[in-house]
């Protein structure tokens, strides 16, 4: 039995491992675009296409991606996308040609568009039902670090060295948590987990949760996304204090998904209303506050603490109200959370245009607001119960 366990709390810190690589690999070229622009003598914005393609396809692939794996052992399943990762982000920096690190990176997201529709699923079906929503937290925390610890690590140590040897220290990663996925992570198949299923399905609670994802994160995009304008333009910081600013706002958000972690359990839908409501304040207060820099500071991190438990909430509430398999609902889920970002970032760059910063941050705290009224409507729905045969629908979706 000691074996077991230890072989499970393995697998999940090889699953947290994996959350850590690939977020850092995701974000990593936003520190380092400069440097890939020079290296291969394209453009910036050319570069940072690096990043938004990699979101967009992300958006793209997540359901059809979880929908055409979705009878596949997750063994065999996380083991090739961790190859694909391991191989992609090798080829991405031996070989100097922008295409072909665009192509390695479109390969690498298509990878990571399915890891996160299987990874809750699997994570959580190692341990007993009642810990879901503390493994949905460690999962988070991880992912969380890559803001925090990975991009600032991997971005330092690109300047001190080239932009290149970061990458090498992810694949490194990635191959650590290959070999123990591939070893240790028991070959079953997927529907035989609790986490393969929803423990009280919901159509109408699930497609709240999708909403209030779109929603919030659109409305946090939509102000977040051109946050360097707004520090220095309006709040008048320096740009040499935006890097700290910044780490600020992670180093909250990683405290917010650590403290939030162990209230999905208990508090599964009001875990998810005190992180939407607060966020909303968070926005709409620095809108009203862009001036004040000691307003600015703590309300940054007060929308770290907000908005980076928001998803964790939001993938522990799925667990609970997906009307099918969970990692389709993950899916639709990462889908929606993507298509927030890419919104979000339209909607604060058209109106920096006619206004300034502020107004990105003024609309996301309405649209944010909108997604917690959203929310409180669920209150008028019957109450949170299983009904008769909704094991036979699971079942049915499970043989489809």
């Amino acid at each position: 039995m000691r074996s077991t366990l230890w072989s499970r709390v393995t697998v999940l810190a090889a699953l947290a491992l994996s959350a850590f690589v690939f977020n850092t690999t995701e974000n990593l070229p936003i520190g380092l675009l400069s440097l890939i622009s020079t290296d291969l003598d394209v453009s910036l914005p050319s570069a940072g296409f690096l990043v938004t393609g990699y979101g967009l396809t992300v958006a793209l692939f997540s359901l059809p991606l979880a929908y055409l794996t979705r009878r596949m052992p997750r063994r065999h399943v996380l083991s090739g996308l961790l190859v694909v990762l391991v191989l992609s982000t090798l080829a991405s920096v031996l070989v100097k040609s922008y295409p072909i690190l665009f192509g390695t990176r479109v390969t690498t997201a298509i990878a990571q568009a399915l890891f996160w529709a299987v990874l809750g699923p699997t994570a959580v079906g190692l341990f007993s039902p009642e810990r879901r929503g503390r493994v949905i937290a460690v999962m988070s925390v991880f992912g969380s670090l890559a803001t925090v610890l990975g991009v600032p690590a991997g971005t330092w140590l690109g300047q001190h060295s080239r932009w290149q040897v970061p990458f090498f220290v992810l694949s490194a990663l990635a191959l650590v948590a290959l070999v123990v996925v591939a070893t240790l992570l028991p070959t079953s198949r997927p529907e035989e987990s609790h986490g393969a299923f929803g423990s009280h399905p919901d159509g109408r609670r699930f497609g709240i949760v999708i909403a209030t994802t779109a929603l919030s994160v659109t409305g946090m995009f939509a102000g977040f996304t051109y946050i360097t304008d707004f520090l220095t333009n309006l709040s008048g910081f320096s740009a040499n204090t935006v890097g700290t600013m910044l780490f600020v706002f992670g180093a909250a958000g990683t405290a917010g998904v650590v403290a939030v972690g162990p209230l999905l359990d208990r508090m599964p839908r009001g875990s998810l209303l005190l992180t939407v409501g607060v966020q909303a304040l968070a926005l709409l207060s620095l809108g009203i506050f862009a001036e004040n820099q000691v307003a600015v500071v703590v309300l940054l991190a007060v929308l770290g603490c907000s908005a980076a438990p928001v998803f964790m909430a939001t993938q522990a509430r799925i667990l609970r109200v997906a009307p099918g398999r969970t990692e389709i609902g993950f899916a639709a889920n990462s889908a929606a959370f993507n298509i927030g970002v890419a919104l979000g970032a339209l909607f604060g760059g058209l109106l920096l245009g006619p206004f300034d910063a502020r107004a990105g941050f003024l609309l996301g705290g309405a649209l944010t607001a909108i997604s917690l009224l959203i929310l409180l409507a669920e209150a008028l729905l019957p109450s949170e119960e299983r009904q008769p045969g909704d094991e036979k629908v699971a079942a049915t979706v499970g043989a489809d």
